[in-house]
């Protein structure tokens, strides 16, 4: 059994000099190197931004769903959405734990969550079972690897396999909104009624404290309402995440004329970044959790308006993120029967 380098380049076909998550194409030979785990799958989650595009090309045509995934996949060895660049994350039973890998605490048998991109992650699909539309989930039968780096959680037992998927799907943004808000802030919530934006919400609204001010911005008012009885915020704002005057012009009215201190951006649309940057006062940061970002459009696009903001990058990962979103939905019964009622 032959050892490959730890971040997965041996995998990479093409372009040579990459890493798996930049390579247009990645061998998805289910042979395992020494380093490696092979993981049955059973789930996928598609990042939303992606699953959004891949309905939209198919006019929500499950069928030309399942072909575009199949498609994808067999091009690139890896499900990486060509337009928007991103992948998702599967749960699934290990099958076989290379001979370098036995001293971790995992075995054949064992049900975990990918907590790495799919989008660098080899994959095989036999079979595309079940499309999920309202959830961005499609059941399969099929196999990933995971590199020696990569990162996932043992699925709890306290939880049904859906339910964590569902929380771990998106555990960077809650566990970066840990790290971001301190007591007192004011933070606008853009995209604030999906699984990222709530769990944002609900940790946004812990950090603030008595004297902050979770402001959340939808599109609908049945999730306005939703969110204010949810308790998950302090204000809404009903607008379009495209249209940057009006966000800015209905989060200052709902803030007492204040800029606010952090946007958090949970949209899964393009053309949103400048609603996420001119809200936000000088020196203020604005984290764009986003996968539909274009960091192009952001930079220069504070720069243009003269806004001095510190703009953060979307990392799915941050120290005990998995524990951080699963114990929101330990904490909060509320929050896991949303969760339940709408993701499972």
């Amino acid at each position: 059994m032959n050892k490959g380098c730890k971040y997965g380049t041996h995998r990479v076909i093409e372009p040579q000099g990459v890493l798996t998550q930049a390579a247009q194409k990645i061998d998805n030979n289910m042979e395992i190197y020494s380093n490696e785990i092979l993981v049955d799958v059973q789930s996928l989650n598609i990042d939303s931004a992606s699953f959004t595009q891949i309905e939209e090309e198919a006019n929500g045509d499950v069928e030309k769903i399942k072909s575009k995934i199949i498609e994808i996949v067999g091009e690139r060895g890896k499900m990486q959405n060509p337009v928007t660049g991103s992948g998702g994350m599967f749960i699934g039973t290990v099958a076989k734990v290379g001979d370098d890998l036995k001293d971790r605490d995992l075995k054949a048998g064992d049900k975990i969550a990918s907590l790495v991109s799919l989008s660098l992650t080899p994959l095989k699909i036999e079979e595309i079972i079940s499309v999920h539309k309202d959830i961005d989930r499609v059941d399969i039968k099929g196999q990933a690897i995971l590199f020696e780096s990569g990162i996932y959680a043992k699925l709890p037992n306290d939880m049904s396999e859906n339910l964590a998927l569902a929380a771990l799907d998106v555990a960077g943004a809650p566990a970066q909104t840990a790290k971001l808000v301190k007591p007192g802030q004011s933070v606008l919530v853009l995209g604030a009624a999906g699984k990222s934006g709530m769990l944002c919400c609900y940790e946004a609204m812990k950090r603030v404290g008595p004297t902050g001010r979770v402001i959340a911005m939808v599109r609908k008012e049945a999730q306005a309402e939703n969110l204010l009885k949810w308790g998950l915020c302090h204000k809404v704002i009903l607008t379009d995440a495209t249209k940057p005057i009006d966000v800015l012009n209905k989060t200052l009215e709902a803030n007492n004329g204040k800029e606010v201190d952090i946007s958090i951006s949970c949209v899964n649309i393009p053309s949103t970044e400048m609603s996420c940057i001119l809200p936000v006062r000088d020196e203020g940061i604005v984290y764009f959790f986003s996968m539909a970002t274009s960091f192009t459009k952001a930079a220069l696009g504070a720069e243009g308006v003269g806004k001095d903001v510190t703009m953060i990058v979307g990392n799915g990962y941050t120290k005990d993120h998995a524990e951080i979103t699963l114990s929101e939905l330990r904490e909060s019964a509320t929050l896991r029967e949303i969760f339940e009622k709408m993701y499972v």
